[in-house]
């Protein structure tokens, strides 16, 4: 015959416990679904230039605001974002690694380089760009690094693609485009 088993009220409390720990686990795996996070640049500013015969080389900053819309904070390594004009690398700029908190926002201040020379190359669309008060730099940046989701270390990449469209003579930003795609390594 059967096996009577008896039931008791700490068995039914034990089990009541482990179901609610699973949906709290279920549901926080759910709400922790990876978010790219947003970058929009705010200002450039010109430092300094730089005599290097026959061309200027000059030092900027740019300010960025960056969001990180996710539960998690994230932790990422230093990089450098590669600067473009017409398709050709114009400059670049250090970014340090750090920390964001889970959904925080927070201004990083870049300091990049542009060299002159490669500018240089396209002198006549530069002067046309000039005359209109009108330039498209384009930027490219891939950011590592990891978030902590529940116990565990997830490793993730940025890969971030912006289009400006900038005053020459003032650095006054006109119009920014921003794509980002987001991995994240699950190993």
């Amino acid at each position: 015959m059967g096996k009577m088993v008896k039931w008791s009220w700490s068995w039914s409390w034990n089990s009541a416990l482990i179901g609610a720990a699973s949906v709290f686990a279920a549901t926080t795996i759910i709400s922790a679904k990876p978010k790219e996070p947003t970058f929009h640049l705010i200002s450039i500013k010109l430092t300094s230039f730089k005599l290097n015969l026959p061309v200027l080389d000059a030092d900027l900053i740019f300010t960025v605001h960056v969001t990180n819309p996710n539960t998690t904070p994230v932790h990422y390594s230093p990089t450098t974002m590669s600067i473009y004009y017409e398709d050709s690398l114009l400059g670049a700029a250090d970014v340090q690694g750090g920390f964001q908190p889970a959904r925080f926002c927070q201004l990083l201040r870049l300091q990049a380089r542009l060299h002159g020379l490669e500018l240089a190359h396209y002198a006549a669309r530069f002067a046309a760009d000039l005359a209109k008060r009108e330039m498209v730099l384009d930027a490219a940046v891939d950011i590592v690094g990891t978030a902590k989701v529940l116990l565990w270390d997830h490793k993730f990449k940025v890969h971030v693609d912006n289009r400006v469209t900038v005053d020459p003579m003032s650095l006054d930003i006109f119009d920014q485009e921003s794509r980002s795609k987001l991995d994240i390594f699950i190993a």
